[in-house]
């Protein structure tokens, strides 16, 4: 299964969709930190990004940049309790493969990870 990686402010939120990842095989590493986030990529390889939008010091969409310079290939899925069109623009522009809106909805969140890392 793949090693995906969760960027979320809300510990809780991490954990969550932790728990449903993990429940189908894959291995899960949660964090609510932009720079531990970053520098865990630096020296690990990931399959899959789950990142929040609002975060504590930079924007999802930052972290998906500085996400892409250090390892072109990963693949995205952004989360977000406040969609709007412009950030869902700007996500899919920067490369994520797929857009969530919280509350997480586990059979949603389960098909968008299996449709994203088949792609």
């Amino acid at each position: 299964m793949a090693d995906i990686l969760v960027l979320d402010d809300v510990l809780d939120a991490a954990i969550l969709i932790k728990r449903i990842l993990q429940k189908k095989g894959h291995q899960v590493f949660t964090f609510t930190e932009e720079e531990e986030a970053l520098n865990y990529l630096r020296s690990h390889t990931i399959d899959l990004a789950i990142l929040d939008i609002k975060l504590k010091k930079m924007s999802g969409v930052e972290v998906l940049e500085e996400l892409k310079k250090i390892a072109p290939t990963i693949r995205a899925i952004m989360l977000t309790g406040y969609p709007t069109l412009e950030t869902a623009r700007e996500s899919l522009n920067l490369g994520a493969s797929e857009y969530c809106v919280k509350p997480i909805d586990k059979e949603e969140l389960e098909e968008k990870v299996a449709s994203v890392l088949r792609a």
